[in-house]
């Protein structure tokens, strides 16, 4: 297992932006406003020749351990435990404040290896305020601008000498690859209690407050077969037009990158309000990224008449969404963790059919009982002639018809074979692909 460097410090250091930084790409969400980062977010990283894993902390703050900053500060401190070496992030144009000083003095506490950083040095004022970091009594500070880039090759170089040995005796090179899980849904719908309860720990940051998850949040879990998955928390997706604020947009559009990368999507459904036009939003988005769903009925131990509740929410569901017909769903409570264990095989069972291949001998003789149970139409006044269907590709189940004129089929027609095609072959609940092409008459433009 890589190495863990945990980046810390006060709110509005550049903690985030350092860590965009130092793992080559914008992962973390940036801007002005401190508090930001609510979650640890972590992400691989190669620093001269070593593998590592990057952990991003909210800012350090004291306060009471129930409020949000207290939330946060616990989630910053849990980072700190697990990481090999810290990296404590001073602001080199503010110079070194009280705050600096008093966690300074908890991170000696902590008996773990810390690197001082001194960010934002890019102008003089901040050369004093770098010799003055040295009475925080953490070593030597290496200067940085992490916006711009400069120090950072010297910062990753003092990051690798100071790393533990590499231990090569671990074999990972059968190692499989984890699946991809996206956790979507409306703010607090209880994504990140979902997500907290799956891996047993307090992951993130939760409580009754709306849009407390701001960033794309991933984590590595096992199922109870032992096959790893990178589940993912996103911020709650609202509609459109109430999304205002600069900072929520770059919220919303990290949800929906991390929901278009993933493979398998639970779209989590707040069971007690019941469906509302944003689910269906979000459903649809799920199914034109061609994605895997499962949908999560959260809060279901607060469901008076649950048998009424599960049958309107579906029928509203799937005539919504007839793309997907026959979604998996999963009852549960993400806060009791009553029905939990029933979510990761449905999402491993909707991970197979839309990993699914048909053979083309079974494929094309469904193909013609299908054919002679309804002819296809006419067009024009003249009947298509549709040959044979060959599957093209999966993950999405994706075939190819051809014959004389089939990309006239009608949507009624097309419909019809899709439909056929996921109760025959077995997959319901994943988006399915059909495409037609024609067939050119070599002699349709002959003016001979």
């Amino acid at each position: 297992m890589p190495p863990i460097v945990a980046i810390a410090g006060r709110p509005n250091v550049g903690k985030s932006t350092l860590f965009n930084r130092l793992v080559g790409r914008r992962i973390a969400i940036v801007a002005d406003t401190p508090g930001v980062t609510r979650d640890r977010k972590q992400a691989p990283a190669l620093l001269r020749g070593r593998e590592v894993t990057l952990i991003d902390t909210a800012g350090l703050e004291e306060a009471a351990p129930e409020t949000l900053a207290g939330r946060m500060r616990a989630t910053s401190a849990t980072a700190v435990e697990q990481a090999d070496l810290v990296l404590f992030v001073i602001d080199a144009r503010e110079g070194v404040t009280p705050a600096d000083a008093h966690f300074a003095r908890w991170l000696r506490r902590q008996g773990k290896p810390v690197l001082l950083v001194a960010n934002k040095a890019e102008g003089r004022t901040a050369s004093s305020s770098i010799l003055d970091a040295y009475a925080l009594g953490l070593g030597d500070p290496v200067g940085v601008s992490a916006e711009h880039g400069e120090g950072v090759a010297d910062l990753m170089a003092e990051i690798a000498d100071r790393l533990p040995p590499e231990d090569t005796s671990e074999d990972v090179a059968g190692e499989d690859r984890p699946l991809k899980l996206a956790i979507v849904g409306r703010p607090n719908a209880g994504k990140s209690t979902l997500l907290n309860r799956l891996l047993g720990e307090e992951r993130m940051i939760t409580g009754p407050e709306p849009g407390l998850t701001r960033d794309a949040v991933a984590v590595i879990l096992h199922d109870a077969e032992g096959r790893p998955v990178e589940l993912v928390d996103t911020a709650g997706l609202r509609r459109r037009a109430r999304i205002e604020a600069p900072l929520e947009k770059m919220s919303v559009s990290s949800a929906i990158e991390a929901l278009k990368m993933a493979e398998v999507v639970v779209l989590t459904l707040d069971a007690v309000e019941g469906i509302h036009d944003q689910d269906l939003q979000i459903a649809r988005l799920i199914e034109r990224e061609g994605r895997a769903c499962v949908v999560a009925l959260n809060k279901w131990d607060a469901v008076a008449d649950r048998n009424a509740t599960r049958k309107a929410l579906l029928e509203r569901l799937e005539g919504s969404v007839a793309q997907m017909k026959g979604l998996p769903v999963v009852t549960l409570s993400a806060l009791t963790g009553a029905g939990v264990d029933r979510l990761l095989p449905a999402v491993r069972k909707a991970y197979e059919i839309w990993n699914k291949r048909v053979p083309t001998g079974e494929l094309n003789r469904w193909f013609e009982a299908a054919l002679e149970r309804h002819q296809p139409p006419l067009v024009q006044g003249r009947r298509l002639k549709l040959r044979y269907v060959t599957q093209a590709k999966a993950r999405p189940p994706t075939f190819i018809c051809f014959g004389t004129r089939s990309e006239q089929t009608p949507e009624d027609y097309a419909r019809y074979l899709v439909n056929g095609l996921r109760e025959t072959f077995d997959m319901p609940g994943t988006p399915i692909r059909l495409q037609f092409r024609g067939t050119k008459n070599p002699y349709a433009d002959d003016d001979k």
